[in-house]
């Protein structure tokens, strides 16, 4: 099936699954060769306030999709776009939720190792999901995702 006759946008991977792989890689490794991220006391000053942001971010960003009537899956149809809550200020909030859990969770164990990986999921996420999401509601859509795109940021 090509591109165009696929109602989905065809990503590499789930990305929750793209984020919690990396970590987990991240953590063992940290266990075999322990680099500590921050000092005594910032990791829990740090973590906690990124998990929780994250957490609050991805939720909102969950909870618009379901108002709209849209899938969160990425395997599903895009039924409409979402341009409430969180969505006015990233086009992603799901993935900036992720991405700032990632970031606490690795705090919170004052791991350095999943830190590196960091721009490896990054890059795996816009290669891999963002830009074939980008192609596919610009396909699907085309000027209403395009007038979107223009007023909002990708991440922030």
């Amino acid at each position: 099936m090509s591109e165009e006759e696929r109602d989905n946008p065809g990503v590499v991977a789930p990305p929750p699954l793209i984020y919690v792989s990396a970590l987990a890689i991240g953590l063992l490794a940290n266990r075999i060769y322990p680099i500590g991220l921050l000092s005594r006391g910032l990791p829990r000053a740090t973590g906690l306030p990124l998990v929780f942001g994250g957490l609050v971010i991805g939720l909102l960003g969950f909870r618009e999709m379901r108002r709209a009537g849209t899938n969160v899956d990425p395997y599903h149809p895009t039924t409409s776009i979402v341009d409430a809550g969180p969505y006015q200020f990233t086009r992603n909030p799901l993935y900036v939720g992720m991405t700032l859990m990632y970031c606490g969770i690795s705090a919170l164990s004052n791991a350095f190792a999943p830190i590196l990986l960091l721009p490896v999921v990054l890059a795996i996420m816009r290669r891999g999901v963002i830009e074939r999401e980008e192609r596919y509601l610009e396909r699907k859509f085309g000027d209403e995702y395009l007038s979107y795109k223009e007023r909002v940021r990708r991440w922030m």
